[in-house]
Parts: structure tokens; C-alpha cells; sequence
């Protein structure tokens, strides 16, 4: 699994380093990470930032934007095609911010762009933003963490704003995707059982119909959207969906 994180041509992070970062906690980790993670598995792929561009282009547009859990700003992207003024991207990670900002300059004509240190448990802000992204940071919030996490981000959003993240349909019992998480999560599990500090980062515990009920008992109405370009699977039903969650006025 771990192998399956490196990129090709040297480019991506050692399994010694891996390694390294797998034993230490989740800020400290991404730290070290930070230099090479655009050039792991970890990112979210480019079909599925578009895809989720795509989808929110008639939401909008949007004044400002907020990237929740936005690392090295891949979700960034996506704000900078639908937000009009003003984007901000949060994350606890000084290093994944560091890369962030670093890439950021190289943009030409961005709305304004800031980059915050802060836990998303604990958001810095006023109900300011129109719109609201997350892409792949879930899996670090246990789930008893998850309603106090909906409440923030409806607590940043503006009456009418919208919460917007994409959710990849489970994989089927039995097949080799299933197998790979489950046993990634197991391996998670027995490591945060004998070793300190945890590192939180779970596959398989971001389920749609849980998800669904905490975005509505923060205060949400929830709707979803197929991401259509993303294929369906066998059965008709949608890979990827995009989960909309509006505050009411």
C-alpha cells in the first residue's frame, strides 16, 4: 500500500519516508509530506477536481470561497474557476500551506488568495464565504468528530451558502479495491493501538447515508449529484457523486 503512495521517476516521497510519516501525527506528518505530496495518490485526481468544477459552475458564481482541509491547494483550483472575489484555503499544516502559497503566485489573474493555519474543528471566521470545498480530508476526522465539523463549516457560510465535496461510491464486497481498504484501515487501526501519537486516516468510515443525516442534523439541506463524467458503475448507479449542502436562509 505504502508502495502504491511513491510516483514514478523519483519524483514522489521514499518508502522510508513514508514510513516516517505514517509513525508520526497527522500535522507532523503532512509536514514532511508536504514537498512531494502532489506527486503521490494522495491528491485528488485532476478528472475528479474537474468533474467538481463542472457540477458547481451553474451553482454560481460565487463571491469567495473556502477550501476546508486544503493541504497544497489542489481544491484551490477549483475555487478559482467559480469564486469571483475572494478564496481562502485552511489547513493545519504549515508545510502543506507553505507548498500552497509557494504554487499559488505562479497564478495569473486569481482572486485574492489566503492561505490560513487553523484546525477545521475550530474555524477562524465569521459566516463570510459563499461556497465551501473539501476533497479527500475526512478520512483524518473520526466520526464522532464529523457533526462538530458540518457545524463549522455551516457556521463560515452565509445564509444560502453551500457545502460541496465529492463522495466516491464504496467499493464492491470482495473486489481488490475492497480488499486494499480494508486491509489499510486495519493496518491504521493496529497502528494507532500500540503507537503514539495517532495518525488518523480511515477509508472506509466516510459513508454516504451517515454523512447525509450529520450534514442535516447541523442545519444542512443536503442534495446530491451524479458526477456523470466520472462513469457509473455496473448496476447504473454514479462512481463519484457530488454531496451539495446548503445553509437555509
Amino acid at each position: 500500500m505504502l508502495n502504491a503512495m511513491s510516483a514514478p521517476q523519483g519524483q514522489g516521497p521514499t518508502f522510508r519516508e513514508l514510513v516516517v510519516q505514517a509513525l508520526s501525527s497527522v500535522e507532523r506528518g503532512y509536514d514532511l509530506l508536504s514537498p512531494k505530496f502532489d506527486h503521490t495518490a494522495y491528491r485528488t485526481s485532476a478528472s475528479v477536481l474537474d468533474s467538481v468544477t463542472g457540477a458547481l459552475r451553474p451553482l454560481g458564481p460565487f463571491g469567495s470561497g473556502l477550501d476546508v482541509c486544503c493541504g497544497t491547494g489542489a481544491g484551490m483550483g477549483v475555487l478559482r474557476q467559480v469564486c469571483r472575489e475572494r478564496i481562502t484555503g485552511v489547513d493545519f499544516s504549515a508545510g502543506m500551506l507553505a507548498v500552497g502559497r509557494a504554487r499559488a503566485r505562479a497564478v495569473p489573474d486569481a482572486p485574492r488568495t489566503d492561505w490560513v493555519r487553523a484546525d477545521a474543528r475550530a474555524l477562524p471566521f465569521g459566516p463570510v464565504f459563499d461556497l465551501a470545498v473539501s476533497f479527500g480530508a475526512f478520512g483524518h476526522f473520526l466520526p464522532r468528530e464529523r457533526p462538530g465539523l458540518f457545524a463549522q463549516v455551516r457556521s463560515v457560510l452565509r445564509p444560502s451558502g453551500r457545502f460541496a465535496f465529492p463522495i466516491v461510491a464504496p467499493a464492491r464486497p470482495g473486489s481488490r479495491p475492497y480488499w486494499s481498504l480494508l486491509a489499510f484501515d486495519t493496518a491504521m487501526r493496529v497502528r494507532n493501538a500500540v503507537w503514539r501519537p495517532s495518525f488518523v486516516m480511515y477509508y472506509r468510515t466516510f459513508r454516504l447515508g451517515d454523512v447525509r443525516k450529520e450534514l442535516i442534523g447541523a442545519g444542512f439541506e443536503v442534495e446530491l449529484r451524479a458526477l456523470e463524467d466520472l462513469g457509473r458503475r455496473v448496476d447504473g448507479s454514479p462512481r463519484c457523486r457530488l454531496v451539495v449542502a446548503t445553509r437555509p436562509v
